[in-house]
């Protein structure tokens, strides 16, 4: 279990100076547990003595320990495709390819949709129905075909959806960023710092930050109003996006059911243009039509 994970898991049986040293741990995961404890209790404003009670009742056996973990996430956070693979290839079960890997990618994907809190999913619902907010969309290196799928669903089901493009030229689009629009970014392991800087930049436009990532969790959380963490370790060098997948599909589900009379009529006109342009293939239509 990964060091939020069981610090969550415990918080409702916390003191108040110890949930709040919880909430300054998560603040800054997880760099905030990685200096001294000293320094870790002056953060939080609490004793040492309640870091120790903290990290006893979630299972560590004192911080020594509790950094050890931290530091092994720290490397899961950073590997690249051949440390990931060298993870998996030690554990192996003696199962085809199919089995084992579809396996763990539908247990990612359980355990991603359980750990969704509804009322914040209900609220980014709520956030990205708002006419009265432009979206815009971002991702990197692989999850910018994630963000590209969202971006072609969410600008069929409303208007004002931007995606910003891969090249430096999404600075231009971020100069029509205003207070209360919304980003929704995407990043995973390892963290792109040009996904920070955009998010970094639409924060000081006053911008709501949506954040999509990993069980790690992308720094950009820090400056996320709502932030969705999926599981995406596979039994491979490459991580899998199916958990961002299916609760990017689960969002468009329901955005598109709540705003379903204005659908209805937009992708009517849709309908329409792609008839005229014959995009795409009608019953029974030759080939050379």
């Amino acid at each position: 279990m990964r060091v939020t994970d069981r610090l969550l898991a415990h918080r409702d049986a916390m003191t108040p100076s110890e949930r709040q040293l919880i909430s300054v741990l998560l603040d800054d995961y997880p760099m905030a547990g990685l200096g001294s404890i000293t320094e870790l209790a002056s953060t939080a404003s609490v004793s040492t003595a309640t870091v120790a009670r903290m990290l006893q009742k979630t299972g560590f056996g004192g911080y020594p320990q509790f950094q050890a973990a931290l530091r092994r996430e720290v490397k899961e956070m950073i590997s690249g495709p051949a440390a990931k693979r060298d993870v998996w290839q030690n554990d192996l079960p003696e199962e085809h390819i199919l089995n084992r890997y579809s396996q763990q990618t539908l247990a990612n994907q359980k355990r991603t949709i359980d750990e969704v809190d509804p009322a914040e999913f209900d609220r980014l619902c709520t956030l990205l129905c708002d006419p009265d907010r432009r979206i815009f969309i971002t991702g990197g290196r692989i999850t910018g075909t994630l963000a590209q799928y969202l971006y072609l669903h969410l600008q069929m089901i409303r208007p004002d959806v931007r995606m910003l493009p891969f090249a430096a030229s999404w600075t231009h689009d971020l100069l029509d960023v205003r207070k209360d629009d919304v980003l929704i970014a995407l990043d995973v392991r390892r963290y792109e710092n040009s996904t920070m800087l955009i998010g970094q930049l639409c924060q000081e436009r006053e911008a709501e930050i949506v954040l999509f990532t990993d069980q790690w969790r992308s720094p950009i959380h820090r400056l996320a109003r709502h932030t969705f963490a999926a599981r995406i370790a596979v039994p491979s060098a490459w991580d899998s996006m199916a958990s961002i997948l299916v609760l990017m599909e689960c969002i468009i589900a329901e955005v598109q059911e709540r705003l379903w009379d204005s659908v209805k009529d937009r992708t009517a006109e849709l309908e329409q243009a792609f008839d005229r342009t014959k995009l795409f293939r009608k019953f029974g239509q030759s080939s050379g039509s």
